[in-house]
C-alpha cells in the first residue's frame, strides 16, 4: 500500500517539494530571514524607557595607529555590526554644547568632521550633508549626538554643513546637490546621508549605510508624528543614497524655494527611475526634532503643487545635470567642512516677498505642517490628475473614484451648474494666463470628495 502511495507522480512531486522548502528555510537563516526575503521582516523590540548616553562605550574603541605604511587596506573588514552599539539613546536639548566641549569629547575626529577607525577597514564611507543657515544652536545639537553615534558604528564618516549664502529664500534641496557634488570631490563616498539639521538619532542600530538596491528613508519614526510614519511616500528628514542611485534620480530637483514639496518630489523621482523606497525597522528609525519656529527666508513656497504636477516630465531636466552655483568658501573644522555657496535667487520671488498660495484666496497654512501640506495639496489639485503624478495605476484610481462616488452624498439638483456634475466629480477651473499650468480645485464639495479618495488611498497603499 505504502510503496503504491510513493510511486504515485503527485506524491513524489510533493515529497520533492517539502525538501525544498525546509532547506530553503534553513539556508537563509530559519523563520526570522525567510520572512525577511519575502518583504516581511519582524522589528527588534527596543525598551525605550531605557536609554543610554551616547558616550557609553567610546571609550572601548581601539585607537592604535595605522600600522606599517598607514594604509587601511591591510587590517581586517569591521564587523557588520558593532559589538559597540547601544540601542536607544538618551537625547535631551536642556543645555547647548559649545563647539569646543564637542571637540574635547571626540578626540579622534580630525580637521574636517572626519573619522575612520583605527583598528579594521570600515565597511562604508558615509558622508553626511547637512543643509543650513540660520541654526547653530541646532548644529550643535546634532554635532554632539552624531559624531560619537557614527564612530561606535564603526564607520569611516565625514561631516559636510552646506550654507547658503545671502538672504534669498531657502532652497534646501539644492544645497544638497551642491553638498553631493562638493563631497564627491574629496573622497569616493560610497553612501550619502542628506540629514535635517534638527531631527538627533535616537537607536545607534539605525545603522548610516546605504541600501545597496534602493535609497533608504532612515527617519521613519520622528517624535513629531507620535513615531510613526506620517504618510507611505513620504522621504523627508534623514535619507540615504548610493552615489549611483543619486545620479540615477539626476539628484534633487533645484526649484523649490521655500517650505515644502521637495521630499514628495524626490519620492516621485524615486519611482520614476524604476526603484523602490527602503526603510529600517519601525523600532529602529526613532528621531527626535528640535523644536523651533518657522525661518524668516523659509516660507511655504507658493508654487510647490504646480511643480510636484510636473515631475514626472521635468525630473530628467532638473536635477544634478542643470546645478548651477557659486562655491564661496570650503573649510576645514575641525567638526565639520563647512560649505558656502551662492545658489542664487528664487527667479519666481516677487516684488514683496509674499506671494499667497493660489487657489487658497491668499491664505498660508503653517510652515512645517506635513498633514496640512497634504490637505492643501489635495484641495488645490484634482484627485486623478495627483494620483497620475504619484505613480498610481488607472485601474487603482478609478476604483477610488467609483467608492468617492459611493460615499459622497447626493449633490443637490438646485445647486446651479456644479450640481450637474455626477457625484466625485472634481471640477477644473480654467487656466491661468500667466501661469498656464496652474490647476485650481472647484468647490469644497470637491475638497472634501478628494480628501476623502486620498484617505482612502492611502489606507489601500498602507
Amino acid at each position: 500500500m505504502l510503496r503504491r502511495v510513493l510511486d504515485r507522480p503527485c506524491t513524489l512531486a510533493l515529497l520533492i517539494g517539502f525538501q525544498f522548502a525546509f532547506m530553503a528555510y534553513f539556508s537563509l537563516g530559519g523563520f526570522r530571514n525567510l520572512a525577511a526575503f519575502f518583504g516581511h521582516e519582524s522589528s527588534p523590540a527596543f525598551d525605550y524607557s531605557r536609554t543610554h548616553d551616547v558616550y557609553t562605550n567610546l571609550s572601548l574603541l581601539p585607537q592604535q595607529p595605522w600600522p606599517g605604511s598607514g594604509s587601511p587596506h591591510s587590517l581586517p573588514f569591521c564587523p557588520e555590526r558593532s559589538p559597540y552599539l547601544l540601542g536607544p539613546l538618551t537625547v535631551s536639548f536642556g543645555q547647548v554644547p559649545t563647539l569646543e566641549q564637542i571637540q574635547e569629547k571626540n578626540p579622534f575626529v580630525t580637521q574636517g568632521g572626519r573619522y575612520r577607525p583605527a583598528a579594521c577597514e570600515s565597511r562604508s564611507r558615509t558622508a553626511i550633508i547637512i543643509p543650513h543657515r540660520n541654526r547653530e544652536t541646532h548644529l550643535r545639537h546634532l554635532l554632539y549626538y552624531l559624531h560619537p553615534f557614527l564612530q561606535r558604528q564603526q564607520l569611516q564618516y565625514g561631516i559636510y554643513v552646506v550654507h547658503q549664502a545671502g538672504n534669498a529664500t531657502f532652497n534646501r534641496a539644492k544645497l544638497l546637490n551642491v553638498g553631493v557634488k562638493e563631497a564627491l570631490k574629496d573622497e569616493e563616498w560610497n553612501c550619502l546621508f542628506v540629514h535635517d539639521v534638527d531631527l538627533i538619532p535616537e537607536n545607534d542600530h539605525n545603522l548610516y549605510v546605504c541600501d545597496p538596491w534602493s535609497p533608504k528613508h532612515v527617519s521613519i519614526a520622528m517624535n513629531k508624528f507620535g513615531y510613526k510614519l506620517p504618510y507611505l511616500q513620504y522621504f523627508g528628514g534623514v535619507s540615504a543614497l548610493t552615489p549611483e542611485q543619486y545620479l540615477k534620480i539626476n539628484g534633487f530637483p533645484n526649484e523649490y524655494w521655500g517650505w515644502g514639496g521637495e521630499d514628495d518630489d524626490i519620492a516621485t523621482r524615486v519611482r520614476l527611475a524604476g526603484l523602490k523606497i527602503a526603510r529600517p525597522p519601525l523600532s529602529t528609525g526613532h528621531y527626535k526634532m528640535v523644536r523651533h519656529k518657522g525661518d524668516k527666508g523659509n516660507e511655504e513656497n507658493p508654487h510647490r503643487f504646480d511643480l510636484l504636477i510636473r515631475t514626472h516630465r521635468a525630473w530628467t531636466q532638473d536635477g544634478m545635470n542643470s546645478l548651477t552655483y557659486t562655491l564661496v568658501s570650503k573649510e576645514l573644522f575641525p567638526l565639520y567642512t563647512n560649505i558656502t555657496a551662492d545658489i542664487g535667487a528664487n527667479p519666481r520671488a516677487t516684488k514683496g516677498g509674499k506671494d499667497p498660495l493660489p487657489g487658497l484666496r491668499g491664505k498660508n497654512l503653517q510652515s512645517g505642517s506635513n498633514h496640512d501640506f497634504r490637505e492643501e495639496m489635495l484641495r488645490k489639485t484634482p484627485f486623478a490628475k495627483l494620483s497620475r503624478a504619484m505613480g498610481w495605476g488607472e485601474a487603482t484610481i478609478q476604483a477610488l473614484m467609483d467608492t468617492g462616488k459611493k460615499e459622497k452624498p447626493n449633490a443637490s439638483p438646485t445647486a446651479g451648474k456644479a450640481g450637474t456634475e455626477p457625484p466625485g466629480y472634481i471640477k477644473e477651473a480654467p487656466k491661468h494666463t500667466e501661469e498656464k499650468h496652474r490647476l485650481e480645485s472647484g468647490s469644497s464639495g470637491d475638497s472634501a470628495t478628494a480628501t476623502t479618495l486620498w484617505k482612502t488611498a492611502s489606507n489601500h497603499t498602507g
